[in-house]
């Protein structure tokens, strides 16, 4: 879960199943690693013994996994993010006002709930078959 640097912050957990994810996040590797956090999929061993989560909720959300064991998950995992990265910080904290926060968890349920769909329909293989 961690590169050979100094302690992450924390890690950009994504669904290693989802073709979408297995793209997404890999895409942002750098500006992700650039704010402090590392990425892993959700199905990594050492992830999920830290996550100790059910296999059923593992690949339902992205997770943001604090260093401390704190997590953000699906819409507010984004925002944070976001928030961390100086040209995309304005919109973190325009999406982070609560009708507009409702609004992207709205668009992120209906995204997630269809990312499989998306996944075949735009030909992105998932890192795990």
């Amino acid at each position: 879960m961690m590169s050979g640097r100094s302690e992450p912050k924390g890690w950009v957990l994504y669904d290693g199943y989802c073709g979408f994810c297995s793209w997404w996040i890999p895409y942002w590797k750098k500006t992700i690693n650039n704010t402090g956090y590392e990425i892993a999929m959700l199905q990594d061993p050492k992830v999920k013994m830290k996550l100790n989560l059910p296999e059923e909720l593992l690949n339902r959300d992205i997770v943001l996994l604090f260093r401390d064991g704190s997590r953000l998950t699906g819409a507010d995992a984004y925002i944070f993010g976001m928030k961390t990265v100086w040209w995309s910080s304005p919109f973190g904290y325009i999406l982070g006002l609560p009708v507009l926060k409702q609004l992207t968890w709205a668009f992120y349920w209906m995204f997630n709930r269809n990312r499989f769909f998306v996944s075949k329909l735009c030909r992105l293989k998932p890192l795990i078959n």
